[in-house]
């Protein structure tokens, strides 16, 4: 078999080019995160710039090891925004565990998002608390309802979907891409559609365990 020399040079290229991204973006968003007062823990890798916005007297924490990928290039699925991950309210809270990888990922909290570590977020996924404007006619410029929000270690969540206020995703599940998750989904088990339901239960095998 012939060696496809424009492929492995362009890829070294490629590897070479995003290695160089991640170093001077880690700079950059770790600058950004301590003028704006959130706290990320060590050896987290950023693509990209990740844009954050935390309002006073609230909380944003991101735990070590985590991965975001905000530019367009950096994940070959497809991104079409950057990461950005913002408070609403005084005394709301984001706690992002170990080991989390997200891409193009939205989360916005007016009171609490908590998620676990080693969840995967897929891209263009947005976590947000709140329904952002009241809905009844007279109360849509104003401020919506919220619950908090809990995503549990080792939940992988498929590229394009949204998770809504109220909600908890249980250890190990899968939602599935597209999905629009608006009542909690219990541990072990693949969830998708539109509203998400349960479609089958996960393998015990190999799954994470307290």
């Amino acid at each position: 078999m012939r060696r496809d020399m424009r492929g492995i040079w362009m890829g070294r290229i490629w590897r070479r080019g995003n290695s160089l991204d991640g170093w001077f973006s880690g700079v950059m968003n770790r600058w950004n995160a301590f003028l704006w007062g959130v706290r990320v823990g060590r050896n987290c890798r950023f693509y990209g710039r990740l844009h954050f916005r935390r309002v006073e007297y609230s909380t944003i924490a991101i735990g070590d090891d985590c991965t975001f990928r905000s530019g367009v290039r950096s994940n070959l699925i497809g991104l079409n925004r950057p990461c950005m991950i913002s408070t609403l309210r005084r005394d709301a809270a984001i706690r992002i565990g170990s080991g989390c990888g997200m891409s193009g990922t939205v989360i916005g909290a007016a009171q609490c998002i908590e998620v676990g570590n080693s969840v995967l977020i897929g891209a263009n996924t947005t976590i947000t608390d709140t329904d952002w404007h009241g809905t009844a006619p007279a109360d849509r410029r104003k401020e919506g309802a919220s619950e908090p929000v809990i995503i549990e270690d080792n939940v992988l969540i498929g590229m394009n979907c949204i998770v809504l206020k109220g909600v908890t995703i249980g250890r190990n599940s899968i939602i599935g891409a597209g999905s629009v998750v608006t009542r909690s989904i219990p541990e072990n088990v693949v969830a998708g559609g539109n509203p998400a339901r349960i479609l089958k239960e996960l393998e015990r095998k190999g799954m994470a365990h307290a």
